[in-house]
């Protein structure tokens, strides 16, 4: 594996071609369906787009948790679960190192995203608003999404 790859491209990397492409496809279908709202409306997706958990936030969140219930039900009920923080922290291991874990293909599948692709679509409605210089005011969804992809 490279390790010059950033999370996000590791994560990608390691999701099957399916996947990406129907949350690429995804992407482009709001900001499509955005160019005929206000710009209200879209900055209203873009303060919910500035709230979306990525799938970074989302392992970290689930390994927390599962271990924390580990270590919790091993002191009050059975020792065998202190197993389960043991299994899960090698997955966040093994995420950080090589970009994959057992639950990251679950994850995507159910439509997490990576940083950079929330950010995809929060700039390109950002350039279907206006808010850049190079963009003209409230362009097509197409002048949107090819600003983003410059």
């Amino acid at each position: 594996m490279d390790t010059t790859l950033n999370n996000a491209d590791r994560v990608r990397a390691n999701t099957s071609v399916h996947v990406n492409r129907h949350i690429d496809e995804v992407i482009e279908s709001r900001v499509r369906g955005y160019a005929q709202r206000s710009p209200a409306a879209i900055s209203e997706r873009i303060g919910q787009l500035e709230r979306e958990w990525d799938i970074e936030r989302m392992l970290q969140f689930n390994a927390s948790v599962a271990s924390f219930t580990g270590l919790a039900l091993g002191i009050t009920q059975r020792r065998s679960w202190f197993l389960l923080p043991g299994i899960v922290l090698p997955f966040l291991f093994l995420h950080a190192v090589q970009g994959w874990c057992p639950p990251l293909p679950v994850l995507r599948k159910l439509g997490v995203r990576t940083r950079s692709e929330i950010e995809r679509e929060r700039y390109a409605l950002k350039a279907l608003r206006g808010d850049f210089s190079f963009a003209t005011p409230r362009p097509g969804a197409e002048a949107a999404l090819q600003a983003v992809k410059a």
